[in-house]
């Protein structure tokens, strides 16, 4: 191949090389997500429509890297783990984070008309990311835990916020709810939920306060044989559920996520 006089300055590119044998965690963060949900009017304090949006870009990215293990997601961020061996572009951090948020906000962008049909999009949204490993499962496992009690804890303080501020008899100012709101346990959310809303916070969808674990999951898949006959073969498939992952049942019947 040719070289020209002014290929020298490819020596000053850099590549960090992430460490081998570690888990590597690929976070994705909506970038100005709280203009963005407000251009577009979002509903508050969740939106089904943009979580569903969420979970089928993080699905895109999952089909296209198998070496995705685990994807969870709640708001506006999503982590994706790899496994641990993985030699995904020999493990340089800049090309595995930035493909796959480019991945995830094309597929964001592509399927918002599935999503949000009567609603165009104003501007293009983005979003930022990091990479971090980690050098066990414990850690691993600690760190979708902290994820998803995140969830719990914003979801369950937005749920009381936009009660107060969406009150249909009362209306309130933000700051006013952010005030009644400040250094409340989880009890005293509830009990305002319930007391002056009705609302019972653990009858909310799963979605909402668990948030969205994408892995592959082994299923009973059908299809017709070249004799007619109806066969069915056990496959892994790429699933969404709401469930827990803090306690050991998630990971106990899906041990090969940290293998």
């Amino acid at each position: 191949m040719a070289k020209s006089k002014f290929e020298y300055v490819k020596a000053f590119e850099q590549h960090h090389t992430l460490l081998p044998e570690t888990w590597m965690v690929v976070r994705i963060d909506g970038h100005s997500f709280h203009r963005f949900t407000s251009e577009h009017g979002f509903v508050k304090p969740n939106d089904r429509r943009a979580l569903d949006l969420a979970n089928q870009a993080a699905l895109t990215v999952m089909e296209e890297f198998k070496d995705v293990q685990l994807g969870y997601g709640q708001s506006d961020e999503y982590s994706f783990l790899f496994r641990r061996k993985t030699q995904l572009y020999k493990r340089r951090e800049a090309k595995i984070t930035t493909t796959l948020v480019s991945l995830f906000t094309s597929a964001y962008v592509l399927s918002w008309p599935r999503y949000f049909p009567d609603l165009k999009l104003k501007y293009p949204p983005s979003f930022d990311a990091r990479i971090v490993v980690y050098p066990s499962s414990r850690i691993v496992r600690d760190y979708f835990s902290w994820r998803q009690a995140d969830c719990h804890i914003n979801n369950l303080y937005n749920t009381a916020f936009w009660a107060l501020v969406q009150d249909p008899e009362n209306p309130m100012p933000e700051a006013e709810a952010q005030r009644i709101l400040k250094d409340t346990d989880s009890g005293k959310k509830n009990q305002l939920l319930f007391s002056k809303y009705k609302i019972n916070y653990n009858n909310l969808p799963e979605i909402f306060r668990k948030g969205s674990v994408v892995y592959r999951k082994e299923r009973d898949i059908e299809h017709v044989g070249g004799d007619g006959e109806v066969v069915t073969r056990r496959k892994k498939v790429t699933s969404v559920e709401h469930i827990d992952i803090i306690g050991d049942v998630f990971w106990d019947n899906n041990p090969e996520i940290l293998d």
